[in-house]
């Protein structure tokens, strides 16, 4: 959508708001009331308007409290702990190598979470956002205090994203003690153990928190076995109530035995096969972040983050020559293994936010304007197509040079506002622009048969996002509220290179750009009832994906990057949750509710050769629905689980010797979770995928494939947690 299409929706919005704002107002003006806390039904809420600066008002908003959820916490169960966020698509697999398998919204590619804005205590956690932005790495769930998503509309305030963001809170340290010590023991099917510790306290003007987090698994299928490391510490001196600063230091560490993927006869026939023996993985993720928060007035907030991420992604596998069906055999002639491929990937960022927001007098109402600038500088290296040994083990040697040697880095500078205008009591309209400047380039060189091809190029892009957001409150715990905001997503740098041996990249590809909107209702009633019911409607242009086609000369298929058309992407997003005992009486100590998480998302090409295709990945129907018990001391949770069918490729062809094309089934899931509490102690136990299904959420060309990647089958677990 154009500058002039967004000015001219904007001016029309601003028109339909004078007409109300100049209605007779016969509302009394009542004593400010500034609200700290969530509103919220077993621990599903939205953000409140204005929040440590930024600005949530007009945009749809979710806020899920993990601590009162029955949920698999120690190994990240993503439909437990996020699943109740309307239209969350979830890639479902256990042996990609990182705590985060990846999530979407709106039918957009889940894979790494690429299209999300990924954040950690509000700053971002994945290796760089428009250059690699993929999350390898989110904090466990143990230490999460709570998760904020907003939709597209966050793009003026975090970025040009069209998935919108997700932040993960870390626990607090306690405030009324100096010391306190927390311990969790799990264990669950496929030989997992979890040990989580954490400890965190108060003493005068200084408080820290700190975690540690160890697992180990053998995995659902053979050559499956993982290794991780956690790590997290925080200390902030608190030098009066207007100033405070902190240091935070976030690790990763891990070894991943990564079983590959399967063709569709080969999942067909065992689910749980593997012809990968092979295949390794690790992943070294460091983050350093500072901040300053200053609060001079009651009406003015300042705040400054500094951050720097340092990582390493290494990978050794026998790739994927033959495809997914490829037996990877000893060679008769030579008595051995044929040599794997070796990978490396050195990832560098630093980023910094500068945020400010004032609230002042506009007529008899308070206004609110928020903005601030963000800058940030990524240098990434990749080694690429390095011949391994021959061995099993994990070996990262090679022998000769490596195919690719390539040095990407990207700036960006962005300054962005955003203004709350009250009008009256219960109507509030939020407009903002976000300029941003972008600066990529690549050198170095990468192997064309036998030759060296040098590459040495820079790109600038200069653009400008606008948006704004309405909301109309008739009554304090309800709203209806619409908003538009534009998006971008340059090409980043896994874009630029093939994803496989046989594919290949289109030279003349383009950035996308678009928009997202909104238009809902929501409502929270005392205790017992929470609604969220919205429209959306997402244009995606130029949008990047793989396609399969067929090489004139050999007749074999092969994947080819490309800007596939432009997508419209649209539907319903409902959530509705009841307490019926807190309905009957709402000082019940006991509480049974019914939540239903539904979406429908209408995602087509809307041009070019697959003009009315349904887009990759993107299931229309997505359902997850379940019934809560809970009193003093104990909780449960049944959860179903409807995920729809789609497609690995833009063609939508159901059957395909590539790997990434072919038909992705639909699928339901059960859970059932449950935690008992007495005094500082907690007994937690359940059962993943109650019903043994069968079923995947992936297709890929590279690690950990090629070829579908399962899903994990029914599996239990328990825990102990105490607290000291």
């Amino acid at each position: 959508m154009s500058n002039k299409k967004i000015i001219a929706g904007i001016i029309g919005m601003l028109s339909l708001v004078t007409a109300i704002a100049q209605q007779k107002d016969t509302s009394k003006i009542l004593k400010e009331v500034i609200v700290t806390g969530y509103k919220t039904v077993n621990g599903v809420g939205h953000l409140l308007e204005m929040k440590d600066g930024i600005i949530y008002a007009g945009k749809k908003t979710e806020v899920i409290i993990v601590d009162s959820l029955d949920a698999n916490k120690a190994i990240n169960n993503t439909r437990q702990i996020l699943g109740r966020i309307p239209g969350l698509n979830i890639v479902e697999t256990e042996s990609s190598g990182f705590t985060a398998n990846g999530i979407a919204t709106r039918g957009l590619n889940p894979t790494q979470s690429i299209e999300m804005n990924t954040r950690q205590n509000g700053y971002n956690i994945s290796a760089d956002v428009y250059g690699y932005n993929e999350a390898y790495y989110i904090p466990p769930m143990e230490a999460v205090k709570r998760i904020e998503m907003v939709r597209g509309a966050s793009s003026l305030q975090f970025g040009a994203q069209f998935g919108g963001l997700v932040n993960y809170i870390t626990e607090d340290a306690p405030t009324d003690k100096p010391f306190q010590f927390i311990t969790s023991q799990t264990v669950g099917s496929f030989g997992m153990y979890n040990a989580f510790t954490s400890v965190g306290g108060t003493y005068k003007k200084i408080n820290y928190y700190g975690f540690l987090q160890q697992r180990i698994m053998d995995g659902y299928r053979p050559n499956s076995q993982q290794w991780q490391l956690s790590g997290f510490g925080k200390i902030q001196y608190t030098a009066s109530k207007k100033i405070n600063v902190g240091l935070e230091y976030s690790l990763l560490r891990n070894k991943i035995h990564m079983p590959g993927g399967l063709s569709d006869s080969l999942f067909n026939a065992n689910p749980k096969a593997s012809v990968r023996a092979r295949n390794w993985l690790k992943s070294p993720w460091n983050i350093v972040s500072g901040y300053l928060n200053l609060n001079p007035n009651d009406n003015t907030t300042f705040s400054l983050k500094t951050t720097y991420i340092f990582s390493n992604r290494s990978l050794v596998w026998r790739n994927e020559d033959g495809g997914a069906g490829a037996l990877d055999a000893i060679d008769s002639a030579t008595n051995q293994y044929v040599p794997r491929e070796v990978e490396s990937e050195d990832m560098h960022s630093v980023a910094t936010e500068a945020r400010f927001a004032a609230s002042y007098k506009l007529g008899k109402s308070k206004s609110t304007l928020a903005g601030g600038v963000r800058f940030s500088y990524g240098w990434f290296k990749r080694l690429e197509g390095g011949e391994g040994s021959t061995n099993s083990d994990f070996d990262l040697s090679i022998t000769g040079d490596w195919e690719k040697k390539l040095n990407f880095t990207t700036t960006n500078i962005a300054p962005f506002v955003e203004n709350i205008f009250r009008i009256g009591n219960k109507l509030t309209v939020t407009p903002g622009v976000r300029l941003e400047y972008l600066n990529s380039t690549v050198k170095g060189y990468t192997t064309d048969d036998i030759y060296k091809v040098t590459a040495n190029k820079s790109k600038n892009r200069v653009f400008l996002l606008s948006g704004i957001g309405i909301e109309y409150k008739p009554k304090s715990n309800a709203g209806i509220y619409a908003n538009i905001s534009q998006a971008y997503r340059p090409i980043d740098y896994s874009q630029q290179q093939p994803f496989g041996v046989t594919s290949k990249i289109d030279p003349n590809l383009k950035d996308a750009n678009g928009f997202n909107s909104d238009l809902g209702y929501r409502t929270t009633i005392k205790n017992y009832l929470n609604v969220d019911v919205s429209l959306f409607y997402l244009a995606y242009n130029n949008r990047i994906g793989e396609i399969v086609k067929t090489d004139p000369t050999t007749g074999l298929d092969f994947g080819y990057r490309t800007n596939i058309a432009n997508s419209v992407h649209k539907g319903l997003e409902a959530y509705i949750e009841f307490n019926i005992l807190k309905y009957l009486n709402q000082q019940s100590k006991q509480g049974i509710s019914i939540f239903n998480s539904y979406s429908y998302i209408d995602a087509k090409y809307t041009s070019g050769e697959f003009n009315g295709n349904r887009v990759e990945a993107a299931a229309k129907h997505i359902e997850r629905a379940g019934i809560i018990y809970s009193n003093k001391s104990f909780s449960s949770t049944f959860q179903v689980n409807y995920i729809g069918d789609a497609y690995g490729d833009a063609t939508n062809v159901k059957v395909s010797d590539n790997p990434i094309a072919g038909y992705i089934p639909a699928y339901t899931v059960v859970d059932f979770s449950a935690t008992y509490k007495i005094n500082n102690y907690a007994i937690k136990a359940g059962v993943n995928n109650l019903g043994n299904k069968y079923y995947f959420t992936r297709r890929t060309d590279e690690y950990p494939g090629p070829g579908i990647i399962p899903a994990v089958g029914r599996s239990f677990y328990v825990g102990l947690t105490a607290k000291f």
